[in-house]
Order: structure tokens, then C-alpha cells, then sequence
């Protein structure tokens, strides 16, 4: 589904020195390419403060633990995502609230976080899925409405610009209170290990963070608050910050890919694509409100798992995200999830295929894509 040895041997000549001056410096940990990729990012988002980390779960785990958030409290989050955004939840021993999605973003139903908040409720965590940023000005007004932190699952997203209603724009992870995002290697911005980062515009809490991330020390042998060890190593900081000049293309090239996609299945009776926002639908040639981390299609009377055994036999890679749903999954079933209330989430399950989609695809491996695909669903 990636290509990370073709995106690496373009920026080969710049990530090679960087981690050879670690290698020779021997700053291993929270040296300073840490603090100069931290720097850089903060300039590239917009936001006051990044706090690196080992990797994106923590960086989920670590904002909730920054924010105060006590066992029992719930939290909101969306059914049809990643199981990372409700394992921290539950490990904090706080508790899980699933909500369906849209069926047409597939990013959180905003009227169903409204139905879902009780006296009990103090967060929120939207995950921008796929790349496709959510409609974060009206989970932000619902959030001031019932005193509500927003904590942005900003893993998939990285790079993505929101467009707010009143005409300006803001990069995912630095509208909500507090963001995390993942550096894993396949993402839009991946190390070659593991990594993540937390994202506020917060002082105090941006204070509170860096202390839970270094065993709550803010002294050496001081610990202030209750901690954690996670940190981004020096070596993953020098891969990113080679990067990171590179984001706004190799999302580009992604949405290039996309829009190739798009227009080959558009009309398709069997086939929906993937939609951002409605003046523009993700795909028209300023949109980037879309970062494209996988280009998922959504299938009508199409056997899905025979289309991924035909695309596998061509040598095509696919995958599918999310099999089974979060609130089926053995880990965080509960007797108080009805399944009239995860429609959309049940039905997308067993009709969305995510196709190839990362920086080094080419048109002609795009055109061998969708001859495959459409090739299948027109003889089945």
C-alpha cells in the first residue's frame, strides 16, 4: 500500500547526513534534531506547541492524562476508526462512548455526538479518518455549549487544511483544545520506527504534557506529576524534519493520485468515492481540506472480498478499513450500544475497499488500478 523505499531513495542525500550527525553527536534522546524538528513543525501547523513522543497512542493517552480526565468520565469518539482511539480511552479507565459516522465523509455524525452527551461526558475526540479533516466548527460550538475538551485524532491527517464557515483555514490539529498525531512510517509524515506528537495552543497544558511524557519530571529526580516514559528518539526527529519540507507535495502527489481515481469511478452506478467538503468534493484541483492518507471507495452490490482477492491476484495491494466495527469488537462491547444507532458503521464495514495511495505512485500503475477494479465490477 506504501512505497517507502522510492520515497526514501529520493531524500536519501538529506536523511543520510542527519542521522549520521546523531550517530556522531550520540544525543540519542530529546538531542537537538528533536527540538529542531519540534520547532519546525510548530511553524508548519500554526500552533504554539508540539510535544514529541514515542508514538501515536501515547500521544492520545498523554493528552487525555494532561487534560485531568478522571475515571468515569466519558468520552465521545467515532465507531469506525482505529482501535488506538478508544484503547487509550479504556486504559485511562475512563469511559467509551461510539457514535456512528456520515456516510458520506465517514468522519463522526455530529448529531450523534448531540445525542450522546450526558451529565457524564467531558471530551470529545474526533478523528479526521482517511485524511478527510471533520467537521470540526461544529464539534467545536457543541464543545462550548457543554463545557467539552476537543482532543483531534490527527494520525491520519497530517498536513490537511480546514476550511471554517466563515471562509478561513486552519491545519488539522490545531483547532481543538489539545491533538495527537502518529509519525509511523506509512503515514503521510512516517519516521522509519515509531513516533508521534501531541499539539496544543494551550501554555499550561502544553506544561503539564512535557512533564507526563518524561516520567512527570520537570527537574531531573523531580516528579511532579504522574508520568510516562515516551519519547521521540533523536534519529526518528532527523528522518522527520528531512520530511517535513516534503509534506505539502507528497500530499499533493496523493491527491494527484486521487483525483485520477475519482475521475475514472465517479459515475460509476456501483461506486461512491470519497467526498470532502460539498463545494468542492475533494477532488478539484485547490482542494486540500483532504490529505488522502487511503483512498477508500464504498461499494454497492459488489462482492467487496472477492474484489480483494481479484485486485491481490493482479498484484494489487488493497486493504480494508475497519473490518469490524469498535463497538463489535470482543475488548469494548457493552450492553448499552443498540445497533439501530451504528447504521451507517455496520453498513460500511462490508463495502469499503481502500485502494493504492501513497506519494510515489505513478499514471500508469494508477491506470493498471482502476482497469482492475472497474474490469471486476462491471463483469460481476
Amino acid at each position: 500500500m506504501v512505497d517507502l523505499q522510492s520515497q526514501y531513495a529520493k531524500i536519501k542525500d538529506v536523511v543520510d547526513p542527519s542521522i549520521q550527525e546523531v550517530m556522531e553527536s550520540a544525543a540519542f534522546i530529546n538531542g537537538p534534531k528533536v527540538h529542531q524538528f519540534q520547532k519546525n513543525l510548530e511553524d508548519y501547523l500554526g500552533v504554539k506547541h508540539v510535544i514529541p513522543c514515542a508514538n501515536g497512542t501515547d500521544a492520545l493517552q498523554i493528552a487525555m492524562m494532561g487534560l485531568g480526565l478522571k475515571p468515569g468520565d466519558e468520552v465521545i469518539t467515532a465507531d469506525f476508526t482505529f482501535a488506538a482511539t478508544v484503547e487509550v480511552i479504556a486504559l485511562l479507565q475512563l469511559t467509551p462512548v461510539l457514535v456512528d459516522v456520515d456516510p458520506v465523509s465517514f468522519n463522526i455524525d455530529v448529531e450523534a455526538i448531540k445525542k450522546a452527551i450526558t451529565p457524564k461526558t467531558k471530551a470529545i475526540v474526533p478523528v479526521h479518518l482517511f485524511g478527510l479533516a471533520a467537521d470540526m466548527d461544529a464539534i467545536m460550538e457543541i464543545a462550548k455549549e457543554h463545557d467539552l475538551y476537543v482532543i483531534e485524532d490527527n494520525a491520519q491527517g497530517i498536513g490537511a487544511n480546514y476550511l471554517h464557515n466563515d471562509g478561513t483555514k486552519t491545519k488539522t490539529g490545531a483547532i481543538g483544545h489539545v491533538a495527537s498525531t502518529s509519525f509511523f512510517p506509512s503515514k503521510n509524515l512516517g519516521c522509519y520506527g515509531d513516533g508521534g506528537a501531541i499539539f496544543t495552543n494551550d501554555d499550561d497544558l502544553a506544561h503539564i504534557i512535557r512533564g507526563i511524557v518524561n516520567h512527570g519530571m520537570y527537574e531531573r529526580y523531580h516528579h511532579d506529576v504522574v508520568g510516562v516514559n515516551s519519547r521521540l528518539d533523536s534519529i526518528q526527529a532527523a528522518v522527520l524534519d528531512a520530511k517535513l519540507p516534503h509534506l505539502d507535495s507528497y500530499n499533493e502527489a496523493r491527491r494527484h493520485a486521487a483525483r485520477k481515481y475519482t475521475e475514472a469511478f465517479k459515475n460509476h452506478p456501483k461506486i461512491i468515492t470519497p467526498s470532502g467538503r460539498t463545494s468542492c468534493n475533494g477532488i478539484c484541483e485547490t482542494c486540500d481540506c483532504h490529505v488522502f492518507h487511503q483512498y477508500t471507495l464504498n461499494l454497492k452490490d459488489v462482492d467487496r472480498d472477492a474484489l480483494v482477492k481479484h485486485l491481490q491476484e493482479n498484484n494489487i495491494p488493497c486493504g480494508v478499513y475497519y473490518p469490524i466495527p469498535l463497538h463489535k469488537q470482543k475488548a469494548y462491547e457493552d450492553e448499552r450500544y443498540n445497533q439501530e444507532d451504528f447504521k451507517v458503521t455496520n453498513a460500511l464495514v462490508t463495502s469499503v475497499i481502500s485502494l493504492p495511495m501513497h506519494t510515489e505512485l505513478d499514471d500508469e500503475q494508477i491506470e493498471f488500478i482502476i482497469e482492475k477494479v472497474l474490469n471486476f465490477v462491471n463483469e460481476n
